[in-house]
């Protein structure tokens, strides 16, 4: 699980001391004092840490159950059953559920290798995708990114923002932000590591409508409450939003949520002290996991400098070629693993690529040690044909 165990402490006892319930919390209105604060403190917040070309607005900001239930609310007022977003792989695979229990939408894959899809030379690939879909009688409605991506664990470039931005709006594709782990951006070390750039930080004057792009954010990963279940939309587009009103009745944040985001997100010094804290034990983490791939030969994407995970190359752990399916290659090497005390999710991204796998640092030290130690005993034993 993406989670960012080692602040869940910090964050709960800020809840426990701070945050005030009274008998709005508990109740069914909407319009309770603390749900008409909350999309003004929740602009605030997010003027701050995305810094958008243009202020943000409370008017602007749709909130809802998680941001999981706003990516079904978009699939279902955006598309129609059967139609598709456009997204480039590996990404984070349960977009499929996300946008697709509800409404039918299906993931449309761009097939960009990991340096492509961080380059405005992706572009060429989501047209040749466009082109496809289109000749099979599908239509593509937006293009998804995940930025910072999950998980690669780097940001994209403003240029390939634009270059994207640009592909939208030639092809009047509504642009799906996902920004999630906006403040979870770290120092890695790395010198060339990309810094995080917000779609909404870019002028859209000749590069795109503004009414086509939209930001989702939540509680779940900058805030460690991955069960508070809050989630926000971001979007100028009033129509979206007025849809998006009508069927919140089935993903309606809880009044209780509510009362806590507000109180966390009026704080901004409480919020400026946790995310630089949280910053400083995620680079920590992701130092003592790169080491350790470093020091084995494990390789993994670099440059990450965001998120929760390495994404590392474990196929030449795989049992050998032609004794099973590609999949169920990757499913004996996770059972070994499972059978050691320690879990990575097989086929889970959607690589193009056998073997890859996300490995989750942001853990505690001792337990990422373990973990790590665990990762590298099964990798080294017998457990596991190794691959020649």
């Amino acid at each position: 699980m993406a989670e960012n165990k080692p602040m869940r402490a910090e964050i709960a006892k800020y809840i426990n001391e701070k945050v005030v319930f009274t008998q709005d919390s508990i109740s069914y209105r909407s319009s309770a004092p603390t749900a008409a604060r909350l999309p003004a403190a929740a602009a605030v917040h997010l003027n701050n840490i995305l810094k958008p070309h243009t202020p943000i607005n409370a008017e602007d900001v749709f909130f809802a159950d998680s941001p999981t239930s706003l990516g079904s609310m978009l699939g279902y007022s955006l598309a129609e059953c059967g139609d598709g977003i456009l997204v480039s792989r590996p990404v984070y695979g349960r977009f499929e559920l996300d946008y697709g229990v509800e409404s039918g939408v299906e993931m449309v894959y761009a097939d960009t290798a990991v340096e492509e899809a961080f380059s405005p030379i992706s572009v060429e690939k989501y047209e040749l995708a466009l082109k496809a879909a289109k000749g099979r009688g599908q239509k593509i409605r937006a293009v998804l990114l995940v930025n910072p991506h999950n998980p690669v664990g780097r940001c994209y470039p403003v240029e390939t923002l634009k270059a994207i931005a640009r592909f939208c709006n030639r092809h009047k594709l509504h642009l799906i932000s996902d920004e999630v782990y906006a403040s979870c951006v770290f120092d890695s070390g790395d010198p060339d590591a990309v810094p995080f750039t917000s779609i909404l930080s870019l002028d859209f004057t000749g590069l795109i409508d503004p009414d086509l792009v939209h930001v989702l954010y939540g509680f779940s990963k900058d805030f460690a409450s991955g069960g508070l279940h809050l989630g926000f939309l971001v979007t100028q587009n009033q129509q979206l939003r007025q849809a998006c009103k009508t069927i919140l009745r089935l993903h309606g944040a809880s009044q209780a949520a509510v009362t806590i985001g507000t109180t966390i997100l009026e704080d901004q010094a409480f919020v400026s002290s946790f995310t630089a804290k949280a910053r400083q034990r995620l680079a920590s983490a992701y130092r003592i996991t790169t080491s350790v791939l470093n020091k084995e030969g494990i390789n993994y994407v670099k440059g990450g400098n965001a998120g929760f995970f390495v994404y590392i190359d474990l196929s030449p752990y795989l049992p050998a070629d032609g004794v099973l399916s590609p999949q169920n290659r990757e499913f004996a090497l996770a059972q070994g693993l499972v059978d050691a005390g320690v879990f990575l999710h097989p086929g889970e991204e959607h690589s193009r690529n056998v073997g890859w796998f996300r490995l989750v640092f942001s853990q505690e030290e001792e337990t990422l040690k373990e973990g790590l130690n665990r990762l590298l005993g099964v990798l080294r034993s017998s457990a596991v044909t190794i691959k020649t």
